[in-house]
């Protein structure tokens, strides 16, 4: 009856860890990034209506293509009633009538510049007396 018992702690116990471990992907998105924007969640300030820009495809000697909102849109191609004008490495430029919609692909991330510390000086460079 031993045995039994351990063979279902063990299918327990490897259902339980796959499940943690889904849950704790550090290169998951955002939950906000996964749901659908549909009309009735759209919010009254949202200019893009709803529209995320999800990933960006620069192919040596190729079209650029964006992914925004899970579908495909190379450029000059339309999503949303717009359409995609401009493209690079982290931004989307949509026309439509609404005007121009700059979408990007990391929207809350601000870039600070860093500046690095001055080397300091730590002596002579050159050979040490008394080695040879």
């Amino acid at each position: 009856m031993a045995y039994p018992m351990r063979l279902i702690t063990l299918a327990l116990l490897a259902v339980s860890s796959a499940a943690v471990a889904q849950s704790a992907d550090p290169t998951r998105p955002p939950a906000a990034w996964l749901t659908p924007a549909d009309d009735a969640t759209k919010s009254a300030g949202d200019a893009a209506g709803g529209l995320r820009l999800q990933s960006v495809k620069m192919p040596i000697g190729g079209r650029p293509v964006a992914v925004i909102g899970g579908k495909t849109v190379t450029l000059g191609g339309s999503v949303g009633g717009a359409t995609l004008v401009r493209l690079n490495e982290r931004e989307a430029v949509l026309q439509g009538a609404d005007g121009v919609t700059h979408l990007y692909l990391t929207p809350d991330v601000e870039k600070q510049m860093i500046e690095m510390p001055k080397p300091r000086k730590t002596g002579k460079t050159g050979p040490v007396k008394g080695l040879p």
